[in-house]
């Protein structure tokens, strides 16, 4: 299991995120206890959840003081804006649940995850997964048409390469 450390490094280097940001998101993620504190002379051990949260906190363009929150409302995103508790038994996941499977295939090596791209909205509360066939999955906050533009003005997102996902988590976890 890597360090926060070891995290912030190894993601600002695969998927070219901006390392002091990184850093700084990881400080502010650790003082709202998403991430865990460690202990003295301890390292914290992040588990995938974890390195999960680092990134989606390091790919918002938010303030520092409101990534945590960011962070947890990106987490619940529901597919295309439908509730959860509507959903059939099998499909009832979140954003977070399926960006933490996405990184558990990719701990795997499974070749899957290195063809989509991961779309995180900075403008409002989507993630959007686009596969290697042009399929878009979004996941929006409940009750929210995910066709719709959903704010005035221009759309801010960061992408992420599905290969440098996949071999970030990789260098994190692969066989741990």
């Amino acid at each position: 299991m890597p360090s926060t450390s070891e995290a912030v490094n190894v993601l600002a280097a695969r998927i070219g995120l901006n390392k002091p940001r990184v850093r700084a998101v990881a400080r502010a993620l650790t003082e709202a206890g998403r991430l865990p504190p460690g202990a003295p002379s301890k390292s914290p051990v992040l588990g995938i959840g974890n390195v999960v949260d680092l990134l989606i906190g390091s790919a918002v363009d938010v303030p520092l003081r409101a990534v945590a929150e960011t962070v947890a409302k990106v987490r619940e995103l529901t597919p295309a804006g439908t509730p959860i508790e509507s959903l059939p038994a099998s499909l009832q996941y979140s954003a977070g649940n399926y960006l933490d499977s996405l990184a558990d295939l990719a701990a795997e090596d499974s070749q899957d995850i290195r063809r989509i791209k991961i779309e995180v909205v900075s403008t409002w509360p989507e993630i959007a997964i686009v596969q290697s066939d042009g399929a878009i999955s979004r996941f929006v906050e409940p009750g929210t048409n995910p066709g719709h533009w959903q704010h005035a003005g221009h759309r801010r997102s960061t992408v992420i390469n599905g290969a440098a996902f996949a071999d970030a988590i990789s260098d994190l976890f692969k066989g741990k």
